[in-house]
């Protein structure tokens, strides 16, 4: 066997391994860099977010910070993995971006470490949101790409970049996730 497809079946082999448990067993670290994981929002009508502090669509931090304080009593939240790989638009530290997301947004929902969203080092959750096995797999195009995942932990919706978190169509979506039985 040649050396590159055996270390993309090894791969493969690893991935589909890793994710053979819960998404919220996936290990993470939070924006302070401490290991946690999703388990804390097991069971809540979830929308992640790769972010990033300098990009056009930083403003949308506005719009999803209101619709997490909307509808968090409700069982749902925002999660928030800043991202370097668009543009470099997102070169600070933990601690720069928490900054940065509070003081200019007010941010309050959950933010994670620094992440990759595609490629080879594309993080464990990320191949699990648009791998192959993701039901809207596909590389990330942009910062502000949105996943809503429903109680149950399944992938309901991919909303790109241009989409805002609080159009009607991403608002329709969490609103029928938080009513699904």
């Amino acid at each position: 066997m040649k050396p590159f497809p055996l270390i993309a079946a090894l791969f493969m082999m690893q991935t589909n391994a890793l994710f053979s448990g819960s998404l919220y067993d996936l290990a993470l670290k939070d924006i302070d860099g401490r290991n946690t994981s999703l388990k804390s929002w097991q069971g809540r009508v979830v929308l992640m977010v790769n972010v990033a502090s300098k990009c056009g669509f930083t403003p949308q931090y506005k719009a999803l910070e209101a619709v997490y304080e909307k509808y968090k009593d409700k069982g749902f939240v925002v999660l928030g993995f800043p991202c370097n790989q668009f543009g470099h638009q997102e070169p600070g530290t933990g601690a720069e971006i928490r900054q940065f997301c509070s003081s200019t947004y007010n941010v309050t929902f959950p933010l994670f470490d620094k992440i990759e969203v595609n490629g080879p080092h594309r993080a464990p959750l990320y191949a699990v949101l648009a791998g192959e096995g993701s039901p809207f797999p596909g590389d990330i195009k942009w910062n502000f790409t949105k996943f809503l995942l429903g109680r149950d932990g399944r992938v309901l919706k991919r909303f790109e970049s241009r989409t805002a978190p609080d159009s009607p169509e991403v608002i329709a979506a969490i609103e029928t996730a938080l009513t699904a039985k």
